[in-house]
């Protein structure tokens, strides 16, 4: 029993000591761009209203999510492939195995990134239904939408989206070892999109998704909240008729419709329950 709790708390600790260089760099590359070019005028983000609720999703959903993720592949490996204790589940995970570990790291990489893309392009689209959209709500719940607001989710939402496409492809035959890549990737451009950025990326907003692009996602459903599902690849949208950018403008109010939302953390992973 011992050992498992100094194992818990050392995968604790190792996930702490990524995220808090990664935010400080973070923090200061976004406060540097959004001071040249801010798409909505207002106070820095570590002046905003809810900073301190941002900063604990910041810090404790992708430690939720680790200890979560990680108990999903355990069993997944046991009641999928029979496979049961540390040096096998290693051994089993290491490199990936079937026709998707034949593929070089980077291969696999890209797999992992347009595959989980697909799903939760799908996933995003049902968490804005009438049943999902109490757990949703809390990530579009931010009215001073900026970087570091890209992990204000409800762990419902990232165990029922984030956490399971990614075991699902580990347990397909990804190896581990993408996360090297995809893991870095993925928390830098998160907080990209949610930026207070006026970016476009001109041509490019057909192939990455941008600050403005998700920035209209944030806004009321009429104006763009119904569209703009995709997180990494707007080809999603383009595809099935999601996709929206208008000319000559920039989204400028965020929130959803309702005033009785709370502002703390607590309160936040309790609202979808007394709803």
């Amino acid at each position: 029993m011992l050992a498992e709790f100094i194992s818990v708390f050392a995968v604790a600790g190792e996930t702490m000591l990524k995220i808090v260089p990664v935010t400080i760099v973070l923090g200061i590359v976004f406060a540097g761009l959004s001071h040249w070019s801010a798409c909505n005028p207002g106070a820095p983000w570590w002046r905003k209203r809810e900073i301190v609720t941002d900063g604990l999703y910041w810090f404790l959903i992708p430690l939720m999510a680790r200890f979560v993720r990680i108990g999903l592949m355990v069993m997944g490996a046991a009641y999928i492939y029979g496979i049961h204790g540390t040096e096998a589940l290693v051994e089993f995970y290491d490199d990936g195995f079937g026709p998707l570990a034949k593929l070089p790291l980077w291969g696999q990489a890209l797999v992992f990134l347009v595959v989980s893309d697909f799903a939760l392009y799908w996933f995003h689209r049902l968490y804005h239904g009438a049943h999902l959209w109490k757990y949703h709500a809390v990530h579009h719940s931010s009215e001073e939408l900026d970087w570091i607001s890209a992990a204000r989710f409800h762990p419902v939402n990232i165990l029922l989206g984030t956490v399971l496409v990614d075991v699902a492809l580990l347990l397909a035959g990804v190896s581990p070892n993408v996360m090297l890549w995809v893991g870095p990737f993925t928390t830098a451009h998160s907080a990209f999109v949610h930026a207070n950025l006026n970016w476009s990326l001109g041509p490019f907003k057909y192939v990455l998704a941008g600050p403005v692009f998700h920035r209209w996602h944030h806004t009321a459903a009429d104006r763009g909240g119904s569209k703009n599902f995709a997180g990494t690849f707007p080809l999603w949208d383009m595809l099935f008729g999601t996709f929206y950018m208008p000319k000559q403008a920039l989204p400028d109010a965020y929130g959803i419709d309702d005033e009785q939302f709370p502002p703390s953390f607590g309160a936040q992973l309790m609202y979808p329950f007394r709803r």
